[in-house]
């Protein structure tokens, strides 16, 4: 057996084994089905490409190697979709935006391989002078190759994309996932322009490829078995990426690669070709480790620090670049994203969280993590009590404190809040966020690279940090409250003089209406106009009369009343939707001041938005508890849901809906209602499962 099928069936075991591992474990996700399906695809080529190099008469060789062309055009379409959906929370968006090339990436190549199957190969000769077998491809054959380089760069540009979007544990995680098909398709782009710049060479490329796809599998494998690999939702921005890492990978690889290719063909061939190539590829893949480690890179900072008499920090860089990336941070999310990253490359630690206090100073609510998920994070919040605790404590004691060594309850709680990710990950530390003289929020983080203790100088800027975050924050609040004042008085003012256009409107319909009789011989337009001046007339009501309600501030009458008799009352008629299934779970609960019609409001509102969104055969669950002082309404749908980035900056806005009929003033209201009555509405959404509201009301 030569040594390229040897490569060859290696990499199909290799390849094929890692894509059974991964379709049978139990959580299937659509990035696992396309990696699985991807890697068989991998397995097919490789599969075809060892026979093809073990066979002897031209004939065979001739359809081996065409059934391996045959399995490479199903690669750009598969690979392509999981490059889009791998460790990305929104990867519902970026499927929208490509779905055309997704499709042509399928298409096109099955289509070339179905009308045009004898145009793949044009022929394979053995020269004289020569060792290996010389292919020379058809037209199909060089429009797939042409196909697969372009799929080939576009997947690249996902991965890099994914990769630099992730920081801490999360890049932790997926490091040599990302590495292992980066190293695989920049050798495969190298192999793909050969075969189109001389239309085919020898028989020598596809044993290249083998071991790229060897060394590809194993760092996937190791990848594979770093724990929550999979639990990753990484958001990473629309915008095209400068200064690849993945194009000066494949650019060093193409000009030693080249190079050699180039000396070998001069001397007029070299059997050992592939393995020299395969070496090559080794090495620079365990440079590129080396280069990602996140311990090579401290221990070359405490390296120069120690032995060449500089600080450890260069305060001039940290502190340009920490004013660059947050200066024009106008959202809270997006300065706490920006201050985690920065925190985790600054202080090398893995697992970096803000927290936030809320409005009512009593609850610690997340805003960005280097390690913890939307889900994991809303899993791991302190109840009130803890958190108002958390708050109280820190608040009196404006310096970082090392969690791990400190015996109060408050700091075990947070503790809590913020597991290690590694057994040995050293010390976690708490930052208060305090400007004004008010408690902003809290900035934790842990697991530092080598498991590094934090020194008085980390203190010191750990300090500083904090403090100029919590400024930021500060001035973010203050903008975000004027400009909402500001906007909620242009709302007033505006909405006067558009209930007061809308009341003519539905008068004069109103009257159209009643001397609709007049014209009642016509069947067509009697059928026309009363349809369309019975919505109209309703749906101007409706508006006028929710409009007319944010005109003025919220006056309540409360009574003493039970919630459950409400919602029984308000969902009468409700019921007997024949599509939709909705679920009362109404627990006993103490009676407690409400304002019956206003509260009728926010459950309507919540479910015909919960109707509104489910399909037909969906499920609507009305539920009612009582927990730590507080009676809680929770309405829940398996609708369409909707995404964190909605939730955040639109869900409680006015004039904000994804509703083609709608205003977008219903969830404003709601919250307005809730407040009044000094209690909160939360929500729990993912799109595509469903949306979960919770209405907390004070006992």
């Amino acid at each position: 057996m030569t040594t390229g099928a040897a490569l060859n069936f290696a990499s199909v075991f290799s390849a094929g084994l890692l894509a059974l591992t991964i379709f049978t474990r139990q959580f299937r996700s659509f990035p696992r089905w396309a990696f699985s399906a991807g890697m068989l695809a991998f397995a097919a080529e490789s599969l075809f490409a060892g026979l093809a190099a073990r066979a002897v008469p031209l004939e065979a060789v001739e359809r081996w190697q065409n059934l391996a062309l045959v399995a490479m055009a199903f690669l750009p379409g598969l690979w392509l979709l999981f490059s889009l959906t791998y460790a990305r929370g929104n990867s519902g968006e970026f499927l929208s935006r490509w779905s055309v090339v997704v499709a042509c990436a399928f298409i096109v190549p099955l289509i070339l391989v179905l009308l045009c199957p004898d145009e793949i190969i044009s022929a394979i000769r053995q020269p004289p002078d020569r060792s290996q077998r010389v292919l020379r491809l058809g037209f199909a054959g060089s429009a797939l190759n042409l196909i697969f380089l372009l799929g080939t760069i576009l997947v690249l540009m996902n991965l890099e994309r994914t990769f630099r979007a992730a920081v801490g544990t999360m890049r932790w995680r997926i490091k040599f996932v990302i590495l292992g098909l980066g190293v695989l398709f920049t050798v495969r782009a190298y192999t793909s322009s050969q075969a189109l710049l001389y239309r085919g060479g020898d028989l020598s490329l596809p044993a290249v490829n083998a071991g790229a796809l060897l060394l590809a599998s194993l760092l996937i494998l190791r990848g594979l078995l770093r724990a929550g690999h999979s639990d990753v939702s990484i958001y990473p921005s629309h915008s095209l990426l400068h200064h690849s890492f993945t194009v000066l990978l494949a650019g060093v690889y193409l000009l030693v690669v080249g190079v050699f290719a180039k000396v070998v063909t001069h001397f007029g061939g070299d059997a050992a070709f592939p393995i020299k190539a395969f070496l090559v590829l080794l090495f620079l893949v365990l440079l590129a480790v080396l280069l990602l480690s996140d311990r090579v890179r401290l221990f070359t900072r405490r390296f120069v620090s120690r032995h060449f008499s500089r600080p450890v920090y260069d305060y001039r860089s940290v502190w340009r670049t920490f004013t660059e990336s947050t200066a024009r941070r106008v959202e809270q999310n997006e300065l706490c994203s920006s201050v985690v990253k920065l925190v985790s490359d600054i202080f090398q630690a893995l697992s970096v969280s803000i927290w936030l206090v809320d409005e009512r100073k009593d609850q610690l609510s997340f805003a960005a993590s280097t390690s913890l998920s939307q889900q994991k994070a809303g899993q791991l919040a302190l109840d009130a009590a803890d958190a108002a605790e958390v708050i109280s404590a820190l608040s009196a004691h404006p310096d970082p404190v090392d969690l791990d060594s400190s015996k109060a309850h408050w700091a075990a709680a947070l503790r809590r809040s913020h597991p290690d990710e590694f057994r040995k990950g050293g010390s976690r530390v708490c930052v208060p966020l305090i400007a004004g003289g008010e408690m902003l929020g809290v900035l934790v983080l842990g697991d530092r690279v080598g498991a590094v203790p934090f020194s008085v100088q980390d203190f010191d800027l750990l300090k500083s940090i904090g403090e100029q975050s919590a400024a930021n924050l500060l001035n973010i609040q203050l903008s975000q409250r004027l400009s909402q004042a500001k906007q909620l008085e242009a709302f007033q003012a505006m909405s006067a003089f558009f209930i007061h256009d809308l009341k003519n409107t539905a008068s004069t319909l109103s009257l159209m209406l009643q001397n609709l009789p007049v014209h009642y011989q016509d069947p067509q337009f009697r059928e026309d106009a009363l349809r369309g001046i019975s919505k109209t007339v309703t749906r101007i009501n409706e508006t006028i009369s929710r409009l007319n309600e944010l005109r003025h501030e919220l006056a309540l009458q409360p009574v003493e009343c039970d919630l459950n008799d409400l919602i029984t009352e308000t969902l009468k008629g409700q019921e007997q939707a024949a599509d939709i299934s909705l679920l009362k779970e109404l627990a006993p609960l103490p009676k407690v001041r409400l304002d019956p019609a206003q509260i009728q409001k926010v459950i309507t509102n919540l479910v015909l938005n919960a109707r509104d969104a489910v399909s037909s055969s969906g499920q609507i669950r009305v539920a009612t508890s009582q927990e730590n002082g507080w009676v809680i309404l929770v309405v829940a749908d398996n609708g369409c849901g909707m995404t964190p980035e909605f939730i955040q900056r639109s869900l409680f806005r006015p004039f904000h809906t994804t509703k083609q009929k709608g205003i977008g003033i219903g969830m404003f209201h709601c919250k307005m209602i809730v407040e009044a009555h000094r209690g909160r509405i939360e929500v729990q959404s993912e799109p595509g499962k469903g949306t979960r509201f919770r209405v907390l009301l004070p006992i």
